[in-house]
Parts: C-alpha cells; structure tokens; sequence
C-alpha cells in the first residue's frame, strides 16, 4: 500500500493543490458571508483563506511551467560554489 504524499518531486501534488484553492476560497468566502461568526474569527478568516488560496494557485502554475519550489536542489547548488578556502575555515 502506497503512502498519500503531500509534496511528489519538488511541488505539491495535485490534490493537494486543489485541496488549498478550495479551502482558500471557502474560508475567505465564509469569513465575509457569513453572519453567526464572532467578527475577529470571520476576520481571521478572510485574512488566512487568501494566502491559502494564493499558495496553492502558485504551485499551481509552478506545475504548469515544470518548477520544482520545494525541492532541496538549492543544497546542491550551494556546495558547488564554495572554494577551498571555505572548507579549511570550517
């Protein structure tokens, strides 16, 4: 039995980016339409469902383009550019 990854090879899996849109919208919506809840939780609401929303849209279009935001390759490219000089200070 296969695991349910959230993260699949550098960007968020489809499901999950789907899942953030749609939470995103949901909770920005119910922040400002509905009426029952106390105003700083339907503020709070609306604040938090836009960068929700906002992160899922951008791995989004990151899948679209074939970048990889969450993947560790910075490592990689970090290493590469120390000298010599930089390992005998260590």
């Amino acid at each position: 039995m296969s695991k349910i990854k959230f993260i699949v090879d550098g960007n968020i899996s489809e499901w999950g980016r789907i899942g953030l849109i749609i939470l995103g919208i949901g909770m920005f919506s119910c922040g400002l339409g509905l009426d029952f809840f106390p105003r700083p939780i339907a503020l709070a609401f609306a604040i938090l469902g836009l960068p929700i929303a906002g992160i899922g849209g951008y791995a989004s279009r990151a899948g679209a383009l074939g970048l990889k935001p969450f993947d560790n390759s910075y490592k990689k490219a970090r290493k590469s550019y120390e000298t010599k000089d930089d390992e005998d200070k260590k």
